[in-house]
């Protein structure tokens, strides 16, 4: 049961199936980009955590209070801004693992009701989530991994490469938990990400390593036309998060 008050956790999960991409249809394929980085100027540094931990939802945790973050507010296009949605994400990592905490800002919350948190679920992004599209080998340009996380803590999970049709590998699990929380007084949800690097083919993370990574809101009630989706590093060539050669930086420091 999901429990819906201030300050309540909601859950962590990890599991299979699929998932396509926001912005988009199941009947659309995306092209592969040229290949070439346009949004390198954005970079979020990634610091060594001294111990794994389990996600649950609370972000007041010492590995948070010393992390970097970004914020974000600007639709996904660049050309407005939303300040009432306001984003913020830091991540850190460990040998193992790397994680990623969201802070976002609220006016409603619009989630699918009284489903199990525990399946993956089909069509997320046509709900309220967060987002974290995550290259840990940045000469692939056309090949990352996508993960998703509700208020309510259901999730997806996906494999892309933009060079095969279709380019979203149903199959693929990478066994990442989560959790979040509801501040309903303050009006912001609060997501923990934990993702094994084994899962995306990473034997180790070294200090000075630089990963491709992009971060992603989606708000709101009604259709696509009405709600707000934001991103991290802007994507003025269209409409889908799709486009890898948008990534910034994700720098890993000790």
């Amino acid at each position: 049961m999901v429990l819906w008050r201030m300050g309540v956790l909601i859950g962590t999960v990890a599991g299979a199936a699929f998932t396509l991409l926001p912005f988009s249809c199941p009947s659309q394929i995306a092209t592969p980009a040229q290949q070439s980085y346009a949004g390198s100027s954005l970079q979020l540094l990634a610091k060594r955590a001294p111990v794994d931990f389990r996600p649950d939802g609370d972000l007041s945790k010492p590995a948070w209070k010393h992390a970097n973050s970004v914020k974000f507010d600007q639709d996904a296009s660049g050309k407005s801004h939303h300040p009432e949605a306001s984003t913020r994400v830091a991540s850190v990592w460990t040998e193992t693992h790397i994680y990623f905490a969201f802070w976002s800002r609220y006016d409603s919350l619009n989630v699918y009701e009284g489903e199990d948190s525990a399946a993956e679920r089909w069509r997320l992004w046509d709900r309220d989530v967060v987002e974290v599209f995550l290259n840990p080998q940045p000469e692939r340009v056309n090949h990352y991994y996508e993960f998703e996380v509700a208020p309510n803590n259901q999730w997806v999970d996906l494999e892309i490469d933009k060079t095969k049709e279709p380019f979203n590998d149903v199959s693929w699990n990478s066994g990442f938990e989560h959790a979040t929380r509801i501040d309903a007084r303050n009006h912001v949800w609060t997501a923990e990400v934990r993702i094994p690097i084994s899962s995306m083919n990473v034997i180790a993370i070294h200090p000075g390593t630089d990963w491709r990574a992009n971060f992603f809101r989606a708000a709101g009630n009604g259709g696509d036309d009405r709600r707000k989706f934001l991103a991290w590093s802007i994507i003025p060539e269209g409409k889908t998060f799709h486009v890898p050669t948008r990534f910034g930086i994700l720098k890993f420091v000790n």
